[in-house]
């Protein structure tokens, strides 16, 4: 019988692909990203990476057929918040190897420029998340329940390559839910 790849199976082998072209294991090391035993932070990283890509959250995926495999999700969790991996050095670090690959790829005539978007995290549905506030939508002229994503971004006209972000409150008290 023929084996098939599925389209899941072919979108995780791409990501390998991509994962060499842009050197994560040695950017996920230089920033601290390392584990000592267990499983392997590349295949840690590589399916909290695809599940963006699958639709999937983590809970559904490792109770699916193809996550009978793969450790519990307290792996991933407790990978996520390891107090001591810098996850901002590795997105900048991530950015640059990127805006890099786009430089080669275009002109050098292409004007390039920085971008601050503080775009609007609406959470309506939330009553006690930690800092939720009141801010003020923009683009719908009116107050709306949740966090302001401020974003830093790399662009060349065509591409966005997002450098830094931050998630904010209100600075001020009274329009804190919490």
């Amino acid at each position: 019988m023929v084996h098939q790849d599925s389209p899941s199976e072919k979108l995780i082998s791409s990501f390998g692909r991509l994962f060499k072209t842009l050197k994560i294991g040695q950017t996920l090391h230089a920033c601290g990203i390392r584990k000592t035993c267990g499983v392997r932070v590349m295949d840690i990283f590589g399916v909290l990476f695809s599940l963006a890509f699958l639709g999937k959250s983590l809970h559904r995926y490792i109770n699916s057929e193809r996550g009978e495999e793969l450790p519990g999700k307290d792996t991933y969790y407790r990978f996520l918040n390891h107090a001591r991996y810098s996850w901002r050095k590795f997105l900048l670090t991530l950015a640059a190897r990127v805006i890099r690959c786009f430089r080669d790829l275009t002109s050098s005539q292409r004007v390039k420029v920085f971008i601050l978007d503080d775009s609007v995290l609406t959470k309506n549905r939330s009553k006690k998340a930690e800092l939720l506030a009141r801010v003020y939508d923009h683009s719908k002229g009116i107050f709306v329940h949740g966090y302001t994503l401020l974003t830093l971004g790399w662009s060349d006209g065509f591409s966005f390559v997002p450098v830094d972000f931050a998630v904010l409150s209100s600075a001020k008290n009274t329009n804190r839910l919490v």
